[in-house]
């Protein structure tokens, strides 16, 4: 008699364990590729989940190659959506914009040049080695456009500003000659992360 107490004793705890455990999060709704998911779409969610899975779909954008390829892990821009590697051959510089008789700006104007194809805006050039990006995951960009002394010295509100208002930003949504623009729009990609600031800036977990 003890014995079958002891079981239903067990039972009834395992399952009011079960009951305790936290629901799973919700997958969030379909997107074409080259759109964002609204900041509406994770009204369901709060907190640390919700700012997570704000940034990931952040990350959409600035995992993109038409942002990650002026993000590289090393000294050599990237091309194209298969993010080959510069062509003709370029190098980073001392202060990202090209080494001496080469400066980005030789051949990126400050718009897009329809005759010779060439991608321009204004203040072309890579972004800061700590900033790269390419192999990167979610987790990893998160942790670095956080970093003060990573990304430029921006808090958060600068680090919107850049994102919602930054020429240079603004073309990966009209890079010209038929290259495909990042998903969505610079104004999806501003409330998204004011959302995620607003939500506490939480970054997703890395997955294994």
């Amino acid at each position: 008699m003890a014995r079958w107490l002891l079981f239903i004793l067990l039972g009834a705890t395992g399952c009011a364990a079960a009951s305790r455990a936290p629901a799973p999060t919700p997958p969030p709704p379909p997107v074409a590729p080259d759109a964002l998911r609204a900041v509406s779409a994770f009204d369901d969610l709060s907190g640390d989940a919700r700012a997570a899975a704000l940034f990931t779909e952040m990350s959409r954008v600035l995992l993109h190659p038409r942002c990650a390829n002026c993000h590289p892990s090393d000294d050599r821009p990237r091309q194209g959506m298969a993010q080959v590697v510069h062509d003709p051959p370029v190098w980073r510089g001392p202060d990202n914009h090209g080494v001496s008789g080469n400066h980005c700006d030789t051949c990126h104007q400050s718009a897009n040049s329809p005759v010779a194809r060439v991608p321009g805006a204004p203040n072309w050039h890579l972004a800061p080695l700590e900033m790269g990006w390419i192999g990167r995951s979610p987790a990893q960009v998160c942790a670095q456009v956080k970093d003060s002394d990573r990304n430029g010295g921006l808090d958060l509100e600068g680090l919107y500003d850049h994102l919602a208002d930054d020429p240079l930003v603004a073309w990966g949504w009209a890079p010209g000659h038929d290259r495909t623009p990042a998903p969505g729009s610079q104004q999806a990609l501003a409330a998204l992360t004011r959302a995620w600031i607003d939500a506490g800036a939480h970054c997703p977990e890395e997955t294994p």
